[in-house]
């Protein structure tokens, strides 16, 4: 009966022991993690880029020129909807 304490004792210290030498492993795969995702977030924003082309026109792409300088310009997606007023202008009076 003492050898299965025994032996349940041990190895609850060594699962402890275990847990207590790997923490720090743990943080550092969390936060790894953390930082790839925080890095596909990123790279899924929607960007576009702002040039001027020979002739000094503005443009606005998705890709960024060859051979010219840019701006890029983070673009924010719409949170929520959108309603426009100018929607139901094709739609008849109701009578009151």
């Amino acid at each position: 009966m003492r050898l299965g304490w025994a032996i349940v004792a041990g190895l609850a210290v060594g699962a402890a022991a275990w847990w207590w030498t790997t923490r720090d492993e743990r943080e550092h795969a969390r936060v790894e993690r953390e930082r790839q995702a925080a890095i596909e977030a990123e790279a899924a924003r929607p960007v576009l880029y702002r040039w001027r082309d020979a002739k000094g026109v503005l443009q606005i792409t998705e890709k960024p020129p060859k051979g010219r300088r840019y701006e890029r310009v983070e673009r924010e997606p719409s949170e929520g909807i959108e309603v426009h007023g100018d929607r139901g202008a094709d739609l008849p009076e109701t009578p009151r």
